[in-house]
């Protein structure tokens, strides 16, 4: 019976590597695209050619530019690990090119906006309660939505008010919780706390199942559109997170710690914000900065 390659590669980015399930699956969805378009042209994993491979970028060219790349990132270090391992002489991707994409700045909130997308939830109910938790926890530390979903009730210490979640690649990083979060928190605990329930997870729904990311993915689109912001997600908290800090002097590295950002570069799109932010408030007010 022949190896499975990319089952093997994915276990060695799970016990080696220590990546999360979803970066597992990620890159699972992506290496089937290439087996998939391999086994429809009779083309062996191990022997396909550069050529090969440009071939099938060619025909997945309908997929966006990030998209693509992720695949590329996903190929390159997949034939990295046969390379390594013995199993071909030459790495057919080593000289595959990212495409270009335009950068994107990361859309954020401002603070009358997260004023009103916070005064949605019904707080006097149990689930309102909950809701107006996990959005000030998102905004407070910068969370993404699959680290809010995986918190336990050891990750808060609400007396030292920091809370330790789990990132991307399983790194573990601890994070301050402000003092208005903190204090959402507690009273949340103090309904949490009563429930009869063996599941650990910090957020549970009323029956006491663990949140999923799917269900706080609704919640806070619904809370935006009452507010009247179109699209609203988790990851626009997160990044509104950290536009903030950065808008108000707080250093990028301390900022990159907190996000779990493995490189510097990820969180500097930040500081990009804050230049355009200052350059439209010279353009606004400078007397000079119009041309008569």
């Amino acid at each position: 019976m022949p190896r499975d390659l990319i089952a093997e590669y994915l276990t060695y980015l799970q016990v080696e590597k220590g990546l999360s399930k979803n970066s597992i699956e990620s890159y699972m969805r992506d290496l089937s695209k290439l087996r998939n378009w391999t086994e429809k042209h009779c083309i062996d994993l191990k022997t396909i050619t550069q050529r090969d491979l440009r071939e099938f970028l060619i025909d997945v060219n309908k997929l966006a530019p990030t998209s693509v790349n992720r695949l590329i990132s996903a190929i390159r270090g997949f034939y990295r690990f046969l390379e390594i391992d013995g199993l071909i002489n030459k790495n057919p991707a080593e000289n595959l090119q990212f495409q270009f994409k335009l950068e994107k700045l990361p859309q954020f909130l401002t603070l009358e906006q997260i004023e009103a997308v916070f005064s949605i939830p019904d707080t006097a109910q149990e689930i309102g309660l909950r809701n107006r938790t996990i959005l000030e926890l998102m905004y407070a530390c910068g969370l993404r939505v699959s680290e809010i979903v995986n918190l336990t009730l050891e990750n808060a210490d609400l007396e030292l008010r920091i809370l330790t979640c789990v990132g991307k690649g399983s790194k573990m990083r601890k994070i301050p919780i402000g003092s208005q979060a903190s204090e959402w928190l507690k009273k949340y605990l103090s309904i949490r706390l009563r429930k009869e329930t063996k599941v650990k997870n910090l957020f549970v729904s009323s029956l006491g199942r663990p949140l999923t990311r799917y269900e706080v993915y609704m919640f806070v689109r619904e809370y935006g559109e009452k507010a009247g912001i179109e699209g609203l997600s988790p990851h626009i908290l997160r990044h509104s997170f950290a536009t903030h800090l950065i808008q108000n002097g707080a250093d990028i590295r301390l900022v990159q710690k907190m996000l779990g950002h493995s490189d510097i570069s990820t969180t500097q799109i930040y500081t990009h914000l804050k230049k355009d932010d200052l350059q439209r408030t010279y353009q606004k007010f400078h007397p000079r900065a119009k041309c008569d």
